[in-house]
């Protein structure tokens, strides 16, 4: 059973930086698709990153190229979203999401329809 905990939510001002985690457990395959996705109050969920484990390619949505960086631990087990110059949109709830994708799927842009793995979410608030 694959499991996913995120952690390093909080509240920042803006220009500020955190580093969201997502510990992963359960999973049997070498290679496997990961990302981060947002949902704000009234709005819809989008995918925020995503990375292939197997072979570290990864996606950014234009709102946070440049500002996010998706990266996973040498064992894969760990998760991370590192968010600099952070701004007043980017206050949601991130959610971490895995599961078995080919790469043409894991770095196409979405609410990420097709993960069937997520973890509990953790609040991100930027303030002005």
């Amino acid at each position: 059973q694959v499991q996913l905990v995120e952690s390093g939510g909080g509240s920042v001002q803006a220009g500020g930086s955190l580093r969201l985690s997502c510990a992963a457990s359960g999973y049997t395959y070498s290679s496997y698709c990961m990302g981060w996705f947002r949902q704000a109050p009234g709005k819809e969920r989008e995918g925020v990153a995503a990375i292939l484990t197997g072979g570290g390619s990864t996606y950014y949505a234009d709102s946070v190229k440049g500002r996010f960086t998706i990266s996973q631990d040498h064992a894969k087990t760990q998760l991370y979203l590192q968010m600099n110059s952070l701004k007043p949109e980017d206050t949601a709830m991130y959610y971490c999401a895995a599961d078995y994708f080919p790469e043409r799927v894991c770095l196409a842009p979405g609410p990420g329809d097709l993960f069937g793995y997520w973890g509990q979410g953790t609040q991100v608030t930027v303030s002005s």
